[in-house]
């Protein structure tokens, strides 16, 4: 009997987690993170509302996989580039340079820790809570898990704001994580214990340096494929060892499984193993976590405690506080709105804030209803930052914006279509080796070419490539564009197109999602085209009436009919592509976010319309 309710205990909160995502989207509340729903959604079916689950050995352990498994993809998270600085810093729209964004990053976390430590004494002194050091690393702690989706829902992760935002998260995760680990070993073992987290961290530097080694070797790429998928379980072999060495030195898993996604990060996968791990994570083992976090919470004790109740307000001044004061550093560079803005998205917090609640409570420093409090504060926080952050934002600084384009290799097909290329909309960079003096003053004259010595990987580092939209790779050489290719895409650039006439080498590009064209059979298309269809060929190659594809990105034409969409005037919607299915539009068709709408119309025109669904941020 016991076992029978332990199945429909795991049956519920698996349902849940299934249910949460689709009603957020009939609801359209696309705003909350869907971790957020969970933990919401367990809240009605856990001890604050209706009380159908029953912990047992079952869901106990799929909720503390979850929680490995959150640690390991936060620190998967972590974008290693960013601390580069080889962005060139461009000029603002206010006529300033933009600043370093490594230095500024670093000094607003510094003044986020000194204010988070100063305001966790205060705490101390009200009575709310013993540790200041642990309170401390709760105030100074910013969610990954939020500020990510936010940046690139808004178009701003390339940008130089996007950037400073993006690093202060990261070194507050990282710094924040270490300060933990360090804290739980000082106070279960003294300073000899911590001594011992040096073991765990010599083992994690020997671990990069094996598979740096392996990583690129032939037969690793031959066992990638099919059902041995040997970079998938080399990736949990990782966890389980840096988790259980974790746990012989003392410290907690959640470290040893923070630091095996910060090891597969700076190894810099493919993006497809990356979008396997997250499919893994984020389709199971990650959604019970967070609804057995609601199941968990009992707001009516907290609800109860007038001590309690209090806090929740003044935490939640604390934390803006904490993250406000320094931001505003950005004001010698940015308007107001903008640094506002970055202030109060950097308050978001989730997942390290239930991290050291959970290790509070083990330790005895915090009760479960302190716990249960700071647990809800970050909820709250995780759903109402993002919400300001889009209101404040300036619109104008995600509309302008351009798409970076940047080719590699300048000949009879690149020059021409990065100079076609170079509108309002379009930012294209043209890289090619040293060119003979003469040619040079033919191309100077015609085309704005940047010289490097050669493509070799130290080159490639020091040009614009990782910040681009778009990378289109085409050298002379289709090995070395394949090579190339392969690089860049590792570096996490969406969309990367090479050259490629070899059929074996482009059906192995194609598996790792990198877009390939051929002269050969680009120049046989066509000419079977314009026997077969030759109007349909004056289209696609009539600059006043082209085709175009655009992204549906701005949710608020979400659901709304093309009978009712505003911009409709000199345009036509040809086609949209839904996933894998292709729709005809008629006037009852509703728009989603992610569709592919082909159109045609004049330029100016599409230019408009690619910015208002493409760069607008959701409102």
């Amino acid at each position: 009997m016991q076992q029978h309710a332990s199945v429909i205990s795991l049956l519920i909160v698996v349902t849940t987690a299934f249910l949460t995502p689709i009603i957020l989207h009939r609801l359209k509340l696309n705003y909350i993170p869907v971790v957020v729903a969970e933990i919401i959604m367990g809240l009605i079916i856990g001890k604050s509302g209706f009380d159908l689950v029953q912990k047992d050995i079952w869901i106990q352990t799929l909720s503390t996989l979850g929680f490995i498994f959150l640690m390991f993809l936060s620190g998967l998270e972590i974008d290693f580039s960013a601390f580069s600085g080889k962005k060139k810093r461009e000029l603002l729209s206010n006529g300033k340079q933009e600043p370093n964004s490594f230095m500024v990053s670093s000094v607003i976390f510094g003044g986020i820790f000194l204010l988070s430590l100063g305001l966790s004494y205060l705490f101390v002194w009200a009575g709310f809570i013993e540790s200041a050091f642990l309170m401390t690393m709760i105030i100074s702690t910013i969610s990954l898990g939020v500020v990510v989706p936010t940046l690139k829902e808004a178009h701003l992760m390339k940008t130089g704001i996007g950037q400073i935002i993006l690093l202060v998260a990261v070194i507050a995760d990282l710094a924040t994580m270490i300060l933990l680990a360090f804290f739980v070993s000082l106070r279960e073992g003294g300073q000899g214990k911590t001594w011992l987290l040096l073991i765990l961290f010599a083992a994690g530097i020997a671990l990069y340096f094996i598979g740096r080694r392996f990583k690129n070797r032939s037969f690793i790429e031959a066992l990638s494929t099919g059902t041995v998928q040997i970079g998938t379980r080399a990736v949990f072999t990782l966890i389980i060892v840096l988790v259980g060495l974790s746990e012989t030195v003392g410290a907690e898993n959640i470290l040893g499984a923070f630091l095996a996604g910060v090891l597969v990060s700076l190894l810099s996968p493919n993006q497809e193993l990356v979008h396997k791990l997250d499919s893994f994570g984020y389709g199971f083992l990650i959604p019970i976590f967070f609804v057995m976090v609601g199941v968990d919470l009992n707001l009516w004790s907290l609800l109860s405690d007038k001590k309690l109740l209090l806090l929740i307000p003044l935490l939640l001044v604390g934390l803006l506080l904490s993250k406000l004061l320094p931001v505003y550093l950005l004001k010698l560079w940015y308007d107001t709105k903008t640094v506002l803005a970055s202030g109060f998205l950097l308050t978001s917090t989730l997942s390290l804030v239930i991290a050291a609640a959970t290790i509070g409570e083990r330790m005895e420093i915090i009760s479960a209803q302190m716990g249960g409090t700071l647990i809800l504060v970050a909820v709250i926080t995780s759903i109402f930052t993002p919400i300001v952050f889009k209101k404040l934002f300036p619109r104008e600084e995600a509309a302008n914006r351009k798409i970076k384009v940047v080719f590699f290799g300048a000949n009879q097909v690149t020059m021409p279509v990065s100079r076609e290329l170079k509108s309002g909309l379009y930012e294209p960079i043209l890289y090619h080796t040293r060119i003979e003096k003469s040619d040079k003053q033919i191309a100077d004259s015609l085309f704005e070419i940047r010289e490097i010595p050669d493509y070799s990987p130290e080159t490639i580092e020091k040009t614009e490539v990782f910040t681009a939209d778009v990378v289109v790779i085409s050298t002379g050489d289709e090995e070395e564009n394949a090579t190339l290719a392969m690089a860049v895409k590792e570096r996490g650039i969406e969309r990367v197109i090479a050259r490629i006439e070899s059929p074996d080498l482009e059906e192995s590009l194609r598996e790792h999602n990198i877009e390939v064209f051929s002269v050969f059979m680009s120049t046989k298309a066509l000419l079977r085209a314009l026997i077969e269809s030759p109007k349909v060929i004056n289209i696609l190659t009539n600059q006043e009436a082209s085709l175009y594809e655009i992204s549906m990105q701005n949710a608020q034409f979400a659901g709304m009919t093309l009978r009712k969409f505003p911009f409709t005037g000199d345009i036509i919607f040809v086609r949209i592509f839904r996933g894998k299915d292709s729709l005809v539009p008629h006037g009852d068709t509703e728009l989603e976010l992610n569709d592919r709408l082909i159109v045609t119309g004049s330029k100016e025109y599409v230019d408009q319309l690619k910015r208002e669904l493409e760069f607008c941020e959701v409102c």
